[in-house]
């Protein structure tokens, strides 16, 4: 009997030890695959922001300032959703967030804390998420998302337009080359998916149907200006702004800039919202 029971063991800890090199080994193949992602070549005649102005946004990192400035009471008070750029947690657009509640907005974070990149599923809630908000509401939401989480804004505008009232995007490439920027490389490794190939269908150059303001800086460390304040026809307005690309979500300009774009009347579209 104990002989039996060795022989169990054995075979038992045989198994694990296959299935721990297996893992292992799967382990190693996709951290091959990312790495050879993250060292493609940038293409021919594609830049991002000079190298002063990527190491000048190091700055803004150390920067723990987020004191709100007084800021008016809004004329109508609307619903705001918050949207962290890539690999940014909604806690880093606090001072947004206590500006916009300063001024009398019903704001929500996201919900899927760390931004690391889209997924059909995570989108799919992102879709849900803002309709149930714009329902309990009982008003269209206005998207206000940084960077990447300006992509997510503008994609869910375009899939349920009558759930959104207007998307603000900061610092978020959404024209051009999409790799006009110093991040696509992390992004590669990080998603494990090309930033030419996105798990879920989308335009990003393709402007949404409802009201869209870009705010972009000339001083832009991470994406190149071109690329987040885009052409006509892409965006509604473009607002230049003299921040770094990580100072978005903090710098009192730039808030001030979201405060204002919120607090003007909205423009009937004649598009049905959700009851």
């Amino acid at each position: 009997m104990f002989g039996t029971l060795k022989d169990e063991a054995f075979q038992r800890g045989g198994a694990a030890w296959r299935e721990a090199r297996l893992k292992a080994d799967e382990t190693r193949s996709e951290l091959t695959r990312r790495t050879a992602l993250a060292r493609e070549p940038r293409p021919q005649g594609v830049s991002g922001p000079s190298m002063r102005r990527l190491l000048g946004e190091l700055g803004s990192l150390a920067d723990r300032r987020g004191r709100v400035h007084p800021v008016a009471v809004a004329a109508a008070p609307k619903p705001v959703m918050l949207l962290p750029g890539f690999g940014s947690h909604p806690a880093r657009m606090a001072p947004l967030r206590r500006a916009l509640e300063a001024a009398g907005h019903g704001v929500i974070d996201w919900g899927l804390g760390f931004n690391i990149g889209p997924t059909p599923e995570n989108f799919a809630f992102l879709v849900a998420r803002v309709v149930q908000l714009a329902r309990t509401e009982g008003a269209p939401v206005t998207l206000v998302g940084w960077s990447l989480g300006g992509l997510f804004a503008r994609e869910l505008a375009k899939a349920r337009p009558d759930a959104v009232a207007s998307v603000i995007t900061m610092g978020t490439p959404f024209s051009g080359n999409r790799r006009a920027n110093n991040a696509w490389r992390a992004y590669q490794f990080v998603t494990g998916h090309s930033v030419d190939a996105p798990p879920i269908p989308c335009d990003f150059a393709i402007k949404p149907p409802v009201r869209t303001v870009a705010l972009w800086s000339p001083r832009d460390g991470v994406v190149s200006p071109r690329s987040s304040c885009g052409w006509p026809g892409e965006r509604d307005q473009a607002v230049a702004l003299r921040c770094s690309h990580l100072g978005f979500a903090r710098d009192q300009r730039a808030i001030a800039e979201v405060l204002r774009q919120i607090d003007l009347p909205d423009i009937d579209d004649g598009l049905q919202r959700p009851d």
